[in-house]
């Protein structure tokens, strides 16, 4: 029987009402991200869309630089045919080579909503890390992370009652009916909702297939054990089926990290050992010096970013 395979996990949390970037600040931020990164920032119309995926792209690099112990300059990401981002291992003459599983040394995943940018990283811990056992399992042994964050609010132009009705068919019957509890407040309901779609995203984000599939056949049944709140542990008590089959290989923890926002992590072949909450970062833990950031062509693309409408 194969060693129990070892991970270490991260969960870290950007609030963005938290920063309003200077020009100094968001040039040296925008010169930590890789040019085609650049591209695809730019064209974001509101500031505040920008900044959440600028923040998630530091968030990336900070996660991948501190398990490789590589500089910021030298941690690359490609994006693989579903436009996933993932780590560039060997990085040689432009060539880019997304790691096998068997290979994978990390998993990691970002997700924003709102004021709020969340990653979530599993990181495979080196053989001298790990008896002779362990090392052989990780050698083997595949693993993945997902998670997603929602605001929980209602802002569409639908009553919800409406909205409600339109999204039934996204979910199993069993979901639907812990949704629309009797007894539930139109608040409660919308939370109860927010927790099924954030599991539903994790599981699907980490799966990289996208909400394309049939979602009334994800079926999960929630952490009832405590309530959910800001100031508890994350619930982990949650379970998943697929077509009425348990999938006995995933482990989900629930957050909420503000009174507003719930966040899900979708762990696959993998059961945190501890209960961890979030780690909110600042500004200042994701930026490096670099000398780029003087470089007259960032300078102005900030000062355009800086013009940019808020949402």
């Amino acid at each position: 029987m194969s060693a129990k395979l070892q991970i270490r996990t991260t969960r870290w949390a950007f609030d963005l009402s938290t920063w309003s970037p200077t020009l100094t600040q968001l040039t040296q931020a925008v010169a930590a991200v890789q040019t085609e990164e650049q591209a695809r920032l730019i064209k974001f119309y509101f500031i505040n869309d920008f900044l959440s995926s600028l923040v998630g792209r530091l968030l990336m690099r900070k996660y991948v630089s501190q398990c490789t112990h590589l500089p910021y300059h030298e941690v690359k990401f490609a994006r693989d045919v579903r436009g996933k981002p993932y780590w560039v291992q060997n990085y040689e003459d432009g060539q880019q080579q997304q790691a096998s599983q068997s290979q994978q040394l990390l998993s990691f995943n970002v997700s924003h909503q709102g004021s709020l940018v969340i990653l979530t990283g599993m990181q495979k811990l080196s053989p001298s890390d790990t008896s002779n056992d362990d090392a052989a399992a990780a050698a083997t042994d595949e693993f993945g992370i997902g998670c997603d964050v929602m605001k929980i609010e209602y802002s569409g132009g639908k009553d919800l009652k409406e909205f409600f009705r339109l999204m039934h068919r996204k979910f199993a019957d069993s979901e639907w009916r812990f949704i629309t509890q009797p007894h539930f407040n139109q608040q409660q309901q919308l939370k109860a909702f927010m927790r099924h779609w954030c599991l539903k995203e994790a599981y699907v984000k980490e799966l990289g297939v996208g909400i394309t599939i049939d979602l009334q056949k994800i079926a999960f049944s929630v952490d009832t054990s405590n309530e959910l709140l800001v100031e508890s542990s994350p619930l982990i008590g949650t379970t998943l089926k697929c077509n009425d089959v348990p999938m006995y290989n995933w482990y989900f923890e629930e957050h909420m990290l503000h009174p507003k926002y719930c966040a899900a992590i979708a762990f696959r072949n993998h059961k945190p050992e501890t209960k961890e909450t979030f780690t909110f970062q600042k500004i200042e833990d994701l930026l490096r010096p670099s000398e780029h950031a003087d470089n007259a062509d960032i300078v102005e693309y900030c000062r355009k970013v800086l013009k940019k409408p808020i949402k």
